[in-house]
């Protein structure tokens, strides 16, 4: 009965449209009892994978991942242990990635160094080290859909004749920092590997919504506020910049000194507005200062807006350049793009001289501010 079931859903799936999982659905999760839906999804180890894959499993236990939300970040710890754990046991794991990156906004990433497109994917995998394949669902949703995943992560646990047997939570603390009062997927499995009934069959699953690709209105939205919000430059002077670069504030605060002649400064400065675009919810903020001189402000305004650089912007007033530099940064050669990473208080968390790396940015921010919650 299950082969037949996943043989006509197969065959369903195959004849629909092209694009008809990336159109506007109903979702509702997999019903414990039934039988899990087959799945042919790339991993990031370049190999596709099917249910066929974890045959050798007594258990299977599938999650619903994303990389870019906390509540999925604070369990990968516990994932990785539980993988540690259970796998010499029988039991086989895997993580899907069900988001559409077309449908995750920038303002969605402050708490991640990366997205959810698949590059990302291998780029997370390896800094954290997983020790599971880890699948990508994100174009059309076909592995994902029948699942029914509302949340990231969503657990779903199958027996050894794939029918599913719990769905739900890792367990009831998203925050890693607390332990949990419960360990419900762990208790499924148990109860599994012992041959008995699962007790709490069902939970919810509290984390990030899933980014189905007919979900961008808001990207969209959000991108239009973006491009419509007022884009100012002002003049500042010397001990101005002083107080900036000691940064009395609460906030961490990336500072880059840039001119419009520059051209690594305007290779890079998309980047910087889409750093800004993705911490900004949190205590950071972006200033830049152009170095141009103060006559072009006609000049340096214009670029800013087509780069829509509604961060704080400032012209600097003058055009001794070695005063400049020595109230920037004592260690600045005086080359541009140079660009800082400052702590309240002053404190400099990095500095990046030239052109930056944007991922080596986004970590040291995110490695400052906290990829979860419970770090705010």
């Amino acid at each position: 009965m299950r082969i037949l079931f996943c043989f006509f859903l197969a065959a369903f799936l195959w004849v629909l449209p092209k694009d008809a999982h990336t159109q506007q659905q109903d979702i509702k999760p997999l019903e414990i009892g039934q039988p899990a839906p087959d799945f042919d999804l790339p991993g990031i180890d370049g190999r596709n994978y099917t249910l066929a894959d974890f045959d050798q499993y007594e258990v299977l236990f599938i999650v619903f991942w994303a990389n870019h939300c906390p509540t999925a970040q604070a369990y990968e710890d516990r994932l990785i242990e539980m993988v540690n754990t259970y796998r010499p046991r029988g039991v086989g794991f895997v993580a899907i990635s069900p988001n559409s990156p077309q449908a995750v906004s920038l303002a969605e990433l402050g708490y991640t160094d990366v997205g959810d497109d698949f590059n990302d994917m291998v780029i997370r995998a390896a800094d954290k080290g997983y020790n599971f394949p880890y699948l990508y669902d994100g174009d059309d949703h076909r592995g994902s859909i029948p699942y029914g995943p509302v949340a990231t992560p969503h657990v779903f646990i199958l027996d050894s004749e794939r029918i599913l047997r719990y769905r739900g939570r890792i367990d009831d603390t998203e925050n890693p920092y607390i332990e949990p009062n419960t360990s419900d997927a762990a208790d499924a499995l148990e109860a599994l590997l012992a041959g008995t009934e699962v007790e709490v069959k069902v939970t919810p699953s509290f984390g990030c919504s899933i980014k189905w690709k007919w979900n961008d209105q808001w990207k969209n939205t959000l991108d239009r506020q973006w491009a419509e919000m007022p884009v100012t430059v002002e003049m500042i002077g010397i001990e101005e910049i002083k107080e900036l670069i000691a940064n009395d504030s609460d906030k961490l605060r990336l500072v880059n000194m840039w001119a419009t002649w520059c051209g690594p400064c305007i290779v890079e400065f998309p980047d910087l507005v889409s750093i800004y675009r993705m911490y900004r919810g949190r205590n950071f903020e972006f200033i830049s200062i152009s170095a141009d001189n103060p006559r072009r402000d006609d000049n340096v305004l214009s670029f800013l807006q087509k780069k829509q650089a509604a961060n704080r912007n400032y012209l600097y007033n003058e055009t001794d350049k070695y005063a400049l530099i020595e109230a920037v940064d004592t260690e600045w050669q005086g080359a541009l793009p140079h660009t800082l990473l400052i702590a309240p208080g002053g404190k400099l968390v990095a500095r990046y001289a030239g052109i930056i790396d944007p991922l080596t940015v986004k970590r040291d921010i995110v490695g400052y501010l906290g990829r979860y919650f419970a770090d705010d």
